[in-house]
Formats: C-alpha cells, sequence, structure tokens
C-alpha cells in the first residue's frame, strides 16, 4: 500500500474531529437538527483550518444513507459517506475556483443545476479557493445562488474573504474559521506520536505547534518533515541543527553577550552561527522572536504557548539587563534590518552593524527622557551654585564664591573660625606633591572608599539629577578620615557644583555606606576667574551637544 501523508490521512470525517471550530461546528449540527438549511455558504480563514473538510462533512451529512439525511453525524460507512471522502460521488461536485474561474465554468455550473441529484437528497457544489473566479463568473452565478433549485446546496471556501464581492457574500451563510491554537495543535501532536509509537520531548511537539501558525496541516507536513530525520525519537536539538535554526541556548548565549556590552564576542558569535548554515534571514527572525519574549516576559506574560518555551527557559540575566523600551529599540532595529537584508550589498555587514547598535542598547533612552533630563539641567545649571551644608544649613546666595574645601558651616570641627581652619588644609593640599598621586597613597592607608560603593553613590544621585552626578563622578579620589569625607577634584567647577548640592550628596553616601559622614571638598588647584568660566561654558556646550544628537535620532551609537 503506498504511503498517506498525515495531513491526509488525518482530515477530520466527522464534525467531532473537527478540531478547533467549536462555533462553527455547533452552528452547523443545529441547523441540520432543525431542518434550517440554507442554499449558500461560504466559508473564510486562513489556510489549513478545515474549509474544505467542514464542506465534505456537511455534504455528507446531507446525504448520509444509514442516518437518512440529513442528520447532524454522517455515519462514515455508507455508500454516499465514503463516495464523498473518497471524492468520488457524482452529486458531491468539487471545483478549482482558481483553475475554473472564467464565465463558461460557470456556465456549466447553471446548466447542471437543472438535473436532480442522483443517490442522494442533495446535490452539493463546493468551490474552493472562490476569491479567484473573475468579476464576470461572480456576476454569471449572482442569479443561481439566490434562487437555486431546491435540492442544490453551494459551499464557497476562501483565504482571501476580502476579495469575494458583497454581493455573493451577501446571499451566503458566511462562517469565519479561526487558526488552530498552539495548544489544541500540540495535543494532536502528542496523540499522533503516542498512536506511531513515536517518543518525542514537549518542547519539539511546542517548536512544531508554533511554526505552523495556527495551521494544523502545516504542523502535520512539518511532522512529516521532521520524523523522516527524527526517527522514531524527536528532540529539539535535531529539529534546529537540521533545519537550521539558531535555538533559545544559542540566543541566550547571544542575549547576554549583548546585555554585557561585548560587541567582539556578538560578532565572534554570529560569524560561527553563520558558518554553521545558519541563513542570515532565519538568523534574524530567530533574534527579533527571541527580543519578542524578553518583553513578553518584561510585562509578567509567562504563556508556554505564547513564548514557545517555558518562562524559566529564558536567561534572567538579559531580562533584568534591558528596559521595556530597550527591547521595543531593539525589535525596531531588527525589523528594519530584516527589511534591509533584501536589497543588502553584504547581509553579513548589515548584521554587525546591527549588533555594534545592540551592544550598545543599555545606553538607549526615549526621547521623553531626554527632555526630562533637559528641564532637569536647566534647573540644575539655574541653581547649581547654591551652596548648602550637608546638614540642610542656610544656603549661600547665588553668585557667592566659596572656598575650595567649604562644607557650608562658618566654624571648623574644632571650633575655629573658617579662616584659620583653612590653612592647616592647604598646607595639607601643598605638602601632596601635586595633589591627587601623594592622597592617592595615602588613602589606601588611610581608608579610600571602594569603587562600587562609589559607583552606586553616582548612579542613585544620576536617576534624579544628571548633572550632580556627571561633576561627582570627576573627584578623582574620596578619603575617609573619622567621620569626614574628602572628596577632590582636579577643576573648581566641578568642586562647586557638587558643594551646591551637599545635601543630596550627603543623602546618598549615608543611604550607601550606611553611616552619616561629614563632606569636605578640596580641589588640586586654584582656578583664575577666566578658566572657570572657559569650563562652565564647555560644560553647558557639551550638555547641549548630546541633547542635539539625541534629537537627530543618534541614541545608539
Amino acid at each position: 500500500m503506498s504511503y498517506e501523508i498525515t495531513a491526509t490521512r488525518k482530515r477530520p470525517s466527522s464534525f467531532e474531529t473537527l478540531s478547533g471550530q467549536e462555533f462553527v461546528v455547533a452552528t452547523l449540527k443545529n441547523s441540520i437538527q432543525s431542518g434550517h438549511i440554507a442554499h449558500a455558504y461560504l466559508f473564510a480563514g486562513p489556510r489549513g483550518v478545515g474549509k474544505t473538510s467542514a464542506a465534505r462533512i456537511l455534504a455528507k451529512s446531507l446525504n448520509c444513507l444509514k442516518e437518512k439525511g440529513p442528520a447532524a453525524e454522517p455515519c462514515g460507512i455508507c455508500e454516499n459517506c465514503v463516495e464523498i471522502s473518497r471524492g468520488i460521488s457524482p452529486d458531491v461536485i468539487e471545483i478549482d475556483g482558481a483553475s475554473n474561474n472564467s464565465v463558461n465554468d460557470v456556465r456549466q455550473i447553471k446548466d447542471e443545476v437543472l438535473f436532480a441529484p442522483g443517490g442522494g437528497r442533495y446535490k452539493v457544489y463546493i468551490i474552493d479557493e472562490v476569491h479567484m473566479l473573475s468579476s464576470s463568473a461572480f456576476n454569471a452565478l449572482l442569479k443561481t445562488i439566490e434562487e437555486p433549485p431546491p435540492y442544490i446546496v453551494f459551499i464557497f471556501a476562501t483565504t482571501e474573504i476580502q476579495k469575494v464581492p458583497a454581493t455573493i457574500r451577501s446571499r451566503c451563510q458566511q462562517f469565519n474559521f479561526r487558526r488552530i491554537s498552539i495548544e489544541t495543535s500540540r495535543n494532536l501532536l502528542k496523540k499522533l506520536c503516542d498512536e506511531m509509537s513515536i517518543t518525542a520531548e514537549d518542547d519539539a511537539l511546542l517548536w512544531i505547534a508554533k511554526e505552523a501558525t495556527g495551521s494544523l496541516r502545516d504542523a502535520y507536513t512539518l511532522f512529516d518533515q521532521v520524523v523522516s530525520f527524527s526517527g522514531n525519537s524527536i528532540t529539539i536539538r535535531k529539529i534546529l541543527d537540521k533545519l537550521g535554526f539558531a535555538g533559545l541556548d544559542r540566543m541566550n548565549e547571544l542575549g547576554e553577550f549583548l546585555a554585557d556590552g561585548k560587541s567582539k564576542e556578538s560578532f565572534l558569535f554570529v560569524d560561527e552561527l553563520l558558518s554553521s548554515g545558519v541563513s542570515p534571514e532565519q538568523f534574524v527572525a530567530d533574534m527579533t522572536e527571541y527580543f519578542r519574549n524578553i518583553l513578553w516576559l518584561k510585562n509578567g506574560i509567562r504563556k508556554e504557548a505564547i513564548l514557545g518555551y517555558s518562562a524559566e527557559a529564558f536567561s534572567k540575566k538579559v531580562i533584568e539587563a534591558f528596559q521595556p523600551y530597550q527591547i521595543e529599540k531593539a525589535l525596531a532595529l531588527l525589523f528594519e534590518l530584516y527589511r534591509n537584508l533584501r536589497y543588502s550589498l553584504n547581509q553579513r555587514f548589515e548584521i554587525e552593524l546591527a549588533l555594534a547598535r545592540l551592544a550598545d542598547l543599555k545606553n538607549y533612552i526615549t526621547p521623553r527622557q531626554i527632555t526630562e533630563r533637559v528641564l532637569a539641567l536647566r534647573k540644575e545649571l539655574k541653581n547649581g551654585f547654591v551652596v548648602h551644608s550637608a546638614e540642610d544649613s542656610p544656603a549661600t546666595p547665588a553668585g557667592t564664591e566659596v572656598p575650595a574645601g567649604a562644607s557650608g558651616d562658618t566654624e571648623s570641627d574644632t571650633g575655629q573660625p573658617a579662616e584659620q581652619a583653612e590653612a592647616p588644609r592647604q598646607a595639607e593640599q601643598t605638602e601632596q606633591v601635586g595633589g591627587f598621586m601623594s592622597a592617592a597613597k595615602e588613602a589606601e592607608v588611610s581608608g579610600e572608599v571602594p569603587m562600587d560603593k562609589r559607583t552606586a553613590i553616582i548612579q542613585n544621585i544620576r536617576k534624579k539629577k544628571l548633572t550632580l552626578g556627571s561633576n561627582l563622578e570627576k573627584a578623582g579620589l574620596w578619603r575617609v578620615t573619622g567621620d569626614t569625607l574628602h572628596l577632590f577634584f582636579d577643576t573648581k567647577f566641578a568642586a562647586d557644583f557638587v558643594i551646591g548640592d551637599l545635601a543630596s550628596v550627603a543623602q546618598q553616601i549615608e543611604q550607601v555606606l550606611g553611616r552619616k559622614l561629614k563632606i569636605e571638598v578640596k580641589v588640586n588647584r586654584d582656578e583664575t576667574a577666566e578658566e572657570t568660566k572657559e569650563k562652565e561654558d564647555a560644560a553647558v556646550d557639551e550638555q547641549v551637544k548630546m541633547v542635539q544628537k539625541v534629537f537627530r535620532g543618534e541614541i545608539i551609537k
């Protein structure tokens, strides 16, 4: 006996076996039981969901001999049912609308409907892909569809309902067939594996069902292909390797490289992947699907049927590394990349350029965030030179010159006036042989703030005050002596900016270090008024250039 493909062998033969179309089945069965049989039906929906099968089942229900049709469920064993299933019944005529789309073909139908059925109660015309009929053919059918003989039933099937004229649709009962859900397809494939004594991983069956995109016929066809190279054991690794897909494990590895900003490792990884046989288009499609799933997970959606894998299979590092708006930007870049591949001079170059941009994805911020930071910057530049102490002492008027090392107090810790207390500090600074290097060596002994703590403090401040955080980062040395934190700067401009908001700095220092410290700001050397003005202008220019680049679209390098 010749081999029969699974899609044909598992074609539904009754309403009970028509999966995923509960509304259609219930409506047709009720209309048959009540005797309200229409003279024309229009079945619309995507490919491989059961439109033609439902038409054949309806034809069998109308002409079943054993049940003395019409019957809600055909017997499937009488002469009429067998002939209809085999496609040789003289009373059920199946017509391909794509190849029989002329007026002459419709005229032939108009002549044939005058003859009564031979062995059944109804003569059924099933026209598949009816949208392929010409306009003249549709017009020729109008009168026949509207007032056919009582023994005639028309069943039209189409995948593009929008191409069927409204004059035809208004004369038919229309049924919209849905895509088969992933769970339904997977369950049917699992049942099929049990019948064929095939062992299959759940992830493999889920992948097949997902790739079928709602078409049960496509799922069966892909299943046959997988069985042909997998034998009696189907695994997800065999499928990905043989069919040229990247797979989730590889996508997780690449995603972690991008999360760490490792462009070099990303380039080498993709070179190896493409060399293994994965096509550039398939790689971009897999990568797009991966970031789409990460976006679902970021929004708290963990449904396995949507993701195609269990939520635990995705890298936690990648999920935590990116914000939703950054993932949306990545998807936009990948969609643009896929469109560009068709006309690209070199597809690999396009992919490598996109990877370079994705490696810098963590630095991407939205135009709205830029606007908020510009407003914050404007406010900080306006009030940046108002001096506060760490204990929120009364502010010094804007524009007042504050000596380097001032903390907003009028007296030193020893009770001496600030002018007298400043002299030992200046002497101490002079002894540091150029400033930082001597102080840095001394700090190793006397207690320098660890780098991770400094980074945490700066990042916390940057979230609310970008400019303050940027200037605090310019402090080359953070040294703790007793209950005092000494901050050493190379420029007076940066020192003054930090002095202008010592309360915010002290608050974050206390939060991260877990102790309250007095803050003393020191400058490596004094600057002239001209140098200070130049550095102030340069800082403002730098911020303006950054804003201009953002609004020109140069957000990701």
